[in-house]
């Protein structure tokens, strides 16, 4: 009985494996959304875009920290200044706790930091004179600013939410193109799907047509000439069944393997016309505006420009630091007696620095910043019209895909039907074993341009929605699915 289910089981699992996976164009792309390695690395860089803007906008939260040394351990002869201000060495055998809780924000109206502190220490000698001291800081207000001409978090404040943005609609755009790479890995499939196909009718078309033509050049209807022409083209058929076998095997497993799929064996459908939509140059315009990242882009980088530029004005004048510190602290030999008649800490320091002749390093490094903002602007003004253009001319040729795909379908149909009637009339003897293979030749190579327009069309209207993040047959915005994971 066991051997019996352990059969039964090894037989659908086989059976399983070699049937074949159906698929339409729209599931593949779907497909490939979710398997493909391409995929995998969009995704994980958006979620790195993502932890970065929350590392940024968690930077201008409060920060809490507590530190602590317990404890630090010393006997060695140390060299200190005495009051005369002697350098002297002394035995040294002490041990010290301190404990220190801090807060620090940053203000970004300012470009400065501020931060409230907490310290406790303790220090114990040890030896002859062994003894203790306590040192208490219930709190110390401390303020600092680097520049009071230049405010880094006026502009990061800025630039950031522009980076973030950024980078959802570059996984947008990048979503597209996984679009477009399934759309040609599942036409490269299918044209040698239909390569294969058309060669081994081809092939048994001609195993036909040679055994009448042997039994033609038997009763002397045909010359040997004519004969030999056939047993030629039967050569040439099997050799192109060898040919697009490989080429099955190669574009089956360049499919599968994006996919993820677990068989080689894939049936594919012809895609379907899309319905009829009208797409105006304005109106792909507008869209490309409010959606692309490039829009986004071209204001990031300029004000990144300005940025540079603000610094280094800022950098090349009058130079202030500020640095401020309020609190109370109190020391004590008794820890009971820390805790009352505080006494009251405070600095404050103001540093000046004032350039007067520095060769004009500051002139120069200016004019260089002014020099950068203006490349910057240039840039983007070419780019701006490259895009725009790039828009225009791809709205002028989707409007004619339909017509070449129209006319391709027809040429097919036609291409067809004439090789029906032209093999008709080679059985009957009425034409040459030429007329044949042209219109043979003709029709295989309709059956492929028409797929190759049928392609066209599809990674066309995959380009428009990645050009303009819009769905137009839908009529709605694309929008990017859930990529964060808590």
């Amino acid at each position: 009985m066991r051997k019996c289910i352990l059969l039964l089981f090894l037989c659908s699992n086989f059976i399983l494996m070699g049937q074949s996976k159906k698929l339409t164009l729209t599931e593949a792309i779907e497909m490939a959304k979710k398997n493909s390695p391409e995929y995998q690395a969009v995704l994980n860089q958006s979620q790195a875009s993502y932890w970065k803007y929350r590392t940024y906008v968690a930077q201008f939260l409060p920060q809490f920290r507590l530190s602590a040394t317990l404890p630090d351990y010393s006997k060695s002869i140390t060299r200190i200044t005495n009051d005369e201000g002697q350098d002297i060495f002394v035995n040294q055998n002490q041990s010290r706790i301190d404990g220190t809780l801090s807060i620090d924000q940053r203000v970004p109206f300012t470009g400065g930091n501020l931060s409230l502190n907490s310290q406790i220490q303790r220090i114990d000698r040890f030896g002859a004179d062994e003894n203790s001291n306590y040192s208490l800081t219930p709190f110390s207000v401390n303020y600092y600013q680097n520049s009071l001409f230049f405010n880094p978090y006026k502009w990061d404040r800025q630039i950031e939410p522009l980076k973030f943005e950024e980078s959802k609609r570059e996984f947008i755009e990048r979503m597209e193109d996984i679009s477009l790479s399934s759309c040609q890995r599942y036409f490269g499939l299918l044209t040698a799907q239909m390569r294969l196909k058309n060669s081994k009718k081809n092939l048994a078309t001609q195993d036909t047509l040679l055994q009448i033509a042997k039994g033609r050049f038997e009763i002397g209807k045909i010359a040997e000439n004519e004969l030999l022409q056939m047993e030629l083209g039967h050569l040439n058929s099997k050799n192109e069944v060898t040919t697009n076998t490989i080429l099955l095997k190669r574009t089956s497993q360049n499919l599968a393997r994006y996919l993820e799929l677990k068989t080689e064996d894939i049936e594919l459908f012809i895609p379907e016309k899309l319905v009829d939509f009208e797409v105006s140059v304005q109106t792909a315009l507008d869209e490309a505006t409010n959606n692309r990242k490039s829009v986004i882009e071209f204001r990031r980088r300029r004000l990144e420009a300005e940025r540079n530029l603000a610094q280094i004005k800022g950098n090349n004048r009058l130079e202030i630091n500020v640095n401020a510190n309020f609190g109370l602290n109190k020391r004590a030999e008794d820890y009971d007696a820390l805790f009352q008649d505080y006494d009251r800490q405070q600095r404050v320091m103001v540093r000046l620095g004032i350039p007067i002749f520095d060769w004009g390093v500051s002139k120069s490094e200016r004019k260089m910043g002014e020099a950068d903002l203006g490349l910057v602007e240039t840039n983007i003004k070419q780019e701006q019209q490259a895009f725009e253009q790039e828009i225009f001319l791809h709205i002028l040729n989707w409007s004619s895909k339909r017509d070449f795909l129209a006319t391709s379908e027809k040429a097919k149909e036609i291409a067809i039907k004439r090789y029906q009637i032209t093999k008709e009339r080679y059985v009957l003897g009425k034409i040459t074993i030429t007329d044949l293979n042209l219109a043979q030749q003709e029709k295989d190579k309709a059956e492929i341009d028409y797929l190759n327009s049928l392609e066209n069309f599809w990674t066309d209207y995959y380009t428009l929605r990645k050009l303009t993040l819009y769905d137009f047959i839908n009529d709605k915005k694309i929008e990017a699915e859930n990529i964060i994971l808590d």
